[in-house]
């Protein structure tokens, strides 16, 4: 009797023991700082490679990443060479950046040089989606792996190169089309819509748009009544709603989507330039989140913006180390995102990192 008492005792300490101890830590964990935990990124595992039986593993040696960046178009462009820059450096990666300037050749160029120095993972940020397949045969028969990075390609052999980084354009697309069905759902119908594309060809102006229309096309009374590329400029964003405005005349449109930011922008002086109040005589979608967006969305002058994020330096120099370590990467990996309306900017603002 007495020794089933002292087990029973001893039992019931362990037990009280364990559950302080799975307390403390949960609390812990709870309380734990914000910048010390690992970002979240949603990643999409379609498809695994086997990195170990195609490329060799030198996990503790130095790696070299040549990185083709398609441009520096726009401050979301900007960060985006800035975040990849920064990560490189973090990571103790050896970063050879070669900017193309919109031009798919000058990244052809580039990507061979890469080749030639014998870097040890090649990444690309393609300017459009087609004309990828032989240039990246080039780089499997050099037994380089290559990352895809913001905008994909569009290629029947994806064992062409590892994982994509980037986000999903035409999610983005349906966000912006859900705003708007939703900012105009009062709205009586013949809803004018304009739409400004970026880059002919570019991943984000094809899917973006794809994406928008899809859902649009719910309500049968919203059209868009014109639509034309602007590069993704300021500039190419106002010449072109200056072209829209005038061509509209007296029923200019109601709602403007925008493929990013800097468009959106632009648009913005070429409406008011016209007499008109952008944000309220149209609604203006715009994508990307830049501070100068959400900057114009506390003056009531954008609606809303779609995130898009372009700090995807870190999870670049992931994708080496593990590449590198001959470890098996998911062949999509998409960065966290959101939307953002004209009612909280000012919550978000200072959050802004671009």
């Amino acid at each position: 009797m007495h020794l089933f008492k002292t087990t029973t005792r001893a039992t019931l300490c362990f037990l009280l023991c364990l559950c302080f101890l799975l307390i403390g830590c949960f609390a812990f964990s709870k309380n734990k700082p914000v910048e010390s935990q690992m970002p979240t990124v949603e990643t999409v595992v379609t498809e695994t490679i086997n990195i170990s039986s195609l490329y060799p593993s030198h996990m503790n040696e130095d790696i070299v990443m040549g990185f083709s960046q398609l441009g520096s178009e726009s401050d979301w462009r900007l960060a985006n060479t800035a975040s990849i820059v920064e990560s490189a450096k973090e990571a103790g990666i050896t970063l050879l950046l070669e900017n193309a300037e919109q031009s798919q050749q000058a990244q052809f160029s580039a990507i061979r040089s890469f080749i030639e120095k014998q870097v040890d993972v090649i990444a690309i940020a393609p300017v459009v989606q087609t004309g990828w397949e032989n240039i990246l045969q080039e780089i499997k028969e050099a037994g380089i792996p290559v990352v895809i990075i913001d905008r994909s390609v569009n290629v029947e052999d994806t064992s062409l190169y590892v994982t994509f980084i980037g986000s999903d354009f035409y999610e983005e697309g349906i966000k912006a089309g859900k705003y708007a069905l939703d900012k105009m759902r009062n709205k009586p119908g013949g809803i004018r819509i304009a739409e400004l594309e970026g880059t002919v060809g570019s991943t984000p102006s094809i899917d973006r748009g794809r994406g928008f229309r899809d859902v649009i096309q719910e309500r049968d009374d919203m059209e868009i009544i014109m639509s034309q590329p602007a590069d993704f400029t300021i500039e190419g964003g106002k010449k072109v709603m200056e072209q829209f405005l005038q061509e509209a005349g007296e029923q200019p449109p109601q709602l403007l989507f925008a493929h990013n930011d800097d468009m959106a922008i632009g648009a913005i002086q070429a409406i008011e330039e016209f007499g008109l109040e952008p944000g309220k005589d149209i609604i203006i979608i715009s994508v990307d989140g830049t501070r100068q967006a959400f900057e114009m969305m506390i003056e009531g002058k954008i609606n809303a913006v779609i995130e898009c994020n372009p700090l995807q330096g870190s999870l670049l120099m992931q994708a080496a180390r593990e590449i590198m370590g001959g470890r098996t990467l998911p062949k999509r990996i998409i960065p966290p995102e959101d939307i953002f309306t004209q009612e909280y900017a000012h919550l978000e603002i200072d959050h802004r990192k671009y």
